[in-house]
């Protein structure tokens, strides 16, 4: 009896591990697709935020410019994500920032005067910039250890787990 049980349980084991691992690929499947078709639509917007500024407008404002920044920073962190399956927080904060700026400057030369708006929306990139501080500070001061998920050993500096570190395993 206990030799057929452990036969079952090997059986168990064997389906498990096969699960995990075509439901790792589905997931990197989809995170890959997901990241591309993301990549594909920033340059798609850039582009046509190019093209509209040399056909339509023929020159390029600062809103335009902050805007291609803003396309910039979003293909970066896409790029970095695609390539450490880490989000950069700080690009995002960084983002956050610029349109931010995009704005502030907007509103100046629209308004031309001075309003409560202005001092909440610089009050605000002041905020961010004291987020970006204090996460660069914590980064350095406590970095992130990546661990193997089969054992307490850090991973190689530099390794990200991916499913087919499974098949090594």
């Amino acid at each position: 009896m206990a030799v057929r049980r452990s036969k079952i349980d090997k059986n168990i084991q064997a389906v498990e591990s096969l699960l995990d691992k075509y439901g790792n690929w589905a997931v990197e499947s989809f995170h890959y697709l997901a990241l591309f078709i993301i990549g594909c639509m920033v340059i798609w917007s850039a582009g046509h935020t190019v093209i509209d500024i040399f056909t339509i407008k023929q020159y390029a404002t600062i809103d335009d410019i902050l805007l291609l920044f803003i396309y910039l920073e979003l293909g970066a962190m896409v790029g970095i994500y695609f390539k450490t399956n880490h989000m950069p927080v700080r690009f995002l904060i960084y983002i956050a920032i610029t349109a931010l700026t995009r704005l502030l400057i907007s509103d100046i030369q629209h308004d031309h005067k001075a309003d409560l708006d202005l001092v909440i929306i610089t009050g605000s990139i002041l905020i961010l910039a004291a987020a970006i501080l204090v996460v660069r500070f914590a980064s350095w001061h406590y970095p992130s250890v990546i661990r193997d998920k089969h054992s307490e050993k850090p991973l190689a500096q530099g390794k990200t787990p991916r499913p087919e570190d499974d098949e090594l395993a």
